[in-house]
């Protein structure tokens, strides 16, 4: 998922968040029907599964995708990492309110301050500088959308966790191509041809794939502990962006990652 920063900013903001989240959604879409196919099983959508596909097409899929294009137009992809990372912190400090096992015991509330703490050091007083208030507060949204999204798969019933998968990007790409046409038109999706590489790479690699990981790792460890994984992505991001983007990264951001990495370990340890 960290990627996900790298190949969006591969595409020099040259397509319209809206194209380019229609072409994540749909790309993502057909790399699991693909596996569907493979695998022999029914792409239909069962009645109990509807509901589930459209509320997780918006709140993982379509609005945060979105925002997430737009967002890279305005700050680094590492700084955009950093703040998305904010999303473990919001769900640590809401799943007690609708799940009784999911308590913020001290040593968890521990390492969501140490956590909070790792991101303060990485943004820093100065992470701002060039950047665009709008574009951080896109993120912000992100993990909003994302801690929601978490929250509500851990809620639903016991389901297929790649079915989960493929209906989140179903009703992630289908919304966006409409936005994408009533916006913009068809040629919205003219540039998306010279990105064909950064766009594949964005729907399989960066969303197919660990989206269907993360939606069994909600259900069999629970979404504080799986959305932890939102700690890692600044490490995998800014250091991409520093190979391929010829983006900075100092001691802050070495002192930043450690913490956070120490409050990784802190949330998700526990004894057997």
């Amino acid at each position: 998922w960290g990627s996900s920063f790298l190949f969006v900013k591969l595409t020099n903001g040259e397509i319209s968040p809206f194209a380019l989240a229609a072409c994540r959604g749909l790309i993502g879409t057909a790399a699991l029907a693909a596996y569907f196919v493979w695998r022999g099983m029914d792409l239909r959508p069962r009645r109990e599964e509807v509901v589930h596909w459209i509320v997780l097409g918006m709140s993982n899929g379509w609005l945060p995708n979105i925002l997430l294009a737009y967002a890279m137009t305005q700050i680094g992809s590492g700084l955009g990492a950093m703040i998305q990372a904010s999303g473990p912190l919001m769900i640590a400090a809401l799943a007690p309110l609708f799940f009784q096992e999911e308590r913020l015991t001290p040593r968890r509330a521990l390492g969501v301050l140490v956590g909070f703490a790792g991101m303060a050091v990485l943004i820093g007083p100065k992470a701002f500088g060039g950047g665009s208030l709008m574009g951080a507060l896109a993120m912000v949204a992100i993990a909003a959308c994302y801690a929601a999204g978490n929250l509500y798969v851990r809620a639903i019933p016991k389901l297929d966790p790649v079915r989960l998968a493929f209906g989140q990007q179903l009703f992630s790409g289908a919304p966006a191509l409409a936005l994408a046409l009533a916006v913009g038109g068809a040629s919205a999706f003219a540039p998306a041809l010279d990105h064909a590489a950064a766009l594949i790479a964005l729907g399989v690699l960066a969303t197919a794939a660990p989206l269907a990981l993360f939606m069994r790792l909600i259900q069999e460890a629970g979404p504080v502990r799986a959305s932890m994984v939102g700690y890692l992505q600044p490490v995998i991001a800014t250091l991409l962006g520093v190979a391929f983007l010829a983006e900075t990264i100092g001691p802050r951001e070495f002192l930043g990652g450690a913490i956070v990495l120490a409050g990784v370990a802190l949330v998700t340890w526990q004894r057997r």
